[in-house]
């Protein structure tokens, strides 16, 4: 028997549809929302694909070998996704994140073994970007930089896109996600586009003063390299509320406990299907909801 190691189960995550967050109207207008389920991924969260795909491609080109330190700016997700894929590959790992990142989320990475550098929350990720490019000028160790590197949306282009392409049997309509570094709209976007042109995706962003982790509006210099924004139909914002009160029923009424930004992609997802007739409205999960019980959004 050969038997898989961790990082091998990363994938391959459950397309589920909603029924009971529904009302009449998208009832009649024929419409299905499926969520894709990534906070079963094995350090749960949608950032275990690039992770992965990010050392992975590292390794293929020779610019890393087990044993040398790993540095990553991260709100959160990206940073458990490398800490584990890092902790069973041989590195070391380097977090570089605003000092607001939940607790939960620190308490995973360090679970990883990671090393955390918290960064003053007013400076935001761009400070945290910063210096973490700065400590790789230093020859602290090497940035994968997931706001740049390929193998961030090549990951989503390999696995995420095709798993819904096929778990829909084609007939997605809509894809809605979160838009943080944009790798996984970027990477889904080619590939559904590559198999039907007319797919629409739908990209999420916070209302202005919104702070909801993993949905980002960058300011032009901070962009990500690899953004390409003719691969985006269309661009709608969310609200801290909306997204938080979404997130909330996506646990209590449908069973799905996930976080704020999931529930800012079901928010956009149900506004679409007040709009449209007979689609197939895919969105992203990215994450479970028990990493943010320490921020308020699940009072006690």
């Amino acid at each position: 028997m050969i038997y898989p190691i961790i990082t091998e189960n990363i994938g391959k995550t459950p397309l589920v549809r909603l029924v009971r967050l529904l009302d009449e109207s998208i009832r009649e207008r024929n419409n299905v929302i499926l969520g894709k389920l990534e906070g079963n991924n094995p350090a749960g969260s949608v950032k275990d694909r690039a992770a992965l795909s990010m050392i992975t491609g590292a390794e293929r080109r020779g610019q890393i070998c087990r044993g040398d330190v790993l540095i990553e700016a991260t709100s959160g997700n990206t940073g458990i996704a490398l800490a584990m894929t890092a902790a069973c590959r041989g590195y070391r790992m380097m977090l570089v994140m605003p000092e607001d990142v939940s607790l939960e989320r620190r308490q995973s990475m360090r679970a990883y073994g990671a090393e955390l550098i918290l960064t003053p929350v007013q400076g935001g990720m761009e400070f945290a970007r910063d210096a973490a490019k700065q400590m790789a000028r230093e020859g602290r160790g090497v940035v994968l930089d997931q706001f740049s590197n390929p193998d961030n949306p090549l990951a989503h282009y390999q696995t995420t896109g095709p798993e819904i392409w096929n778990g829909t049997t084609g007939a997605v309509t809509h894809f809605v996600s979160a838009m943080g570094t944009t790798g996984t709209i970027m990477g889904v976007s080619r590939y559904l586009k590559e198999r039907n042109a007319d797919v629409q995706i739908v990209g999420v962003q916070p209302e202005d003063g919104a702070r909801i982790p993993g949905i980002r509006k960058w300011p032009e210099q901070y962009l990500p390299a690899f953004f390409e924004a003719h691969r985006i139909d269309r661009t709608e914002c969310v609200s801290q509320t909306d997204a938080e009160v979404t997130a909330r029923q996506l646990a209590a009424v449908e069973g799905v406990f996930c976080g704020i930004s999931a529930g800012g992609a079901c928010a956009v997802a149900l506004r679409i299907a007040h709009e449209v007739e007979n689609s197939t409205i895919a969105f992203i999960v990215c994450d479970r909801g028990d990493r943010y019980l320490s921020t308020g959004a699940f009072p006690a």
